[in-house]
């Protein structure tokens, strides 16, 4: 008997690639895009990518971990990866490829933060436009996004190795 081509671990994967895909985009978009609110009485300066940017850098220096040219690295790189990723999964294309790269990249996030709650800095998290204290909710919100990265790639992985049930040949 053929399998259904909807199981748990598929409907888990296509979970996992909507609520990540979707979170990363955002995220990306919301740190290069959404007003500065520290300039708030310079209506043009609001709007400007590089503030927004270097508002973004700002912020990855207040986790004391990199130095200065690793802090305008990650913060000119990060935005624009945390989109393509997100769109690379929300496609679906290379998926073991991309599920891992987010999986690493959101362990990474949660030892950050984790690292700075263990610390006690009063620092904003960086993860969106909108400022946002590190606290156990936080990092549980992370924790939990990293378990739902990591089954999704293991799932995909583990699909992987089998073919779908649609294109799987007819036996007689």
């Amino acid at each position: 008997m053929q399998s259904s081509p909807l199981n748990f671990r598929r409907a888990f994967i296509w979970l996992g690639r909507l609520v990540l895909g979707v979170i990363f985009a955002y995220a990306g978009i919301s740190k290069i895009f959404f007003p500065n609110t520290h300039l708030w009485p310079m209506f043009v300066l609001r709007f400007s990518i590089s503030m927004n940017i270097s508002s973004f850098a700002q912020q990855v220096e207040s986790y004391k971990l990199l130095p200065p040219s690793g802090v305008s690295f990650v913060a000119h790189t990060l935005p624009f990866a945390e989109i393509l990723l997100g769109l690379l999964l929300l496609i679906g294309w290379r998926l073991r490829i991309w599920a891992t790269l987010v999986t690493l990249i959101m362990m990474g996030f949660l030892t950050v933060v984790t690292r700075a709650y263990l610390l006690h800095m009063d620092i904003n998290c960086g993860c969106f436009a909108t400022p946002e204290p590190i606290s156990l909710k936080k990092i549980f919100e992370d924790g939990t996004l990293v378990a739902l990265a990591l089954l999704m790639t293991i799932f995909s992985f583990q699909e992987a190795r089998k073919p779908h049930p649609w294109t799987a040949p007819e036996s007689a």
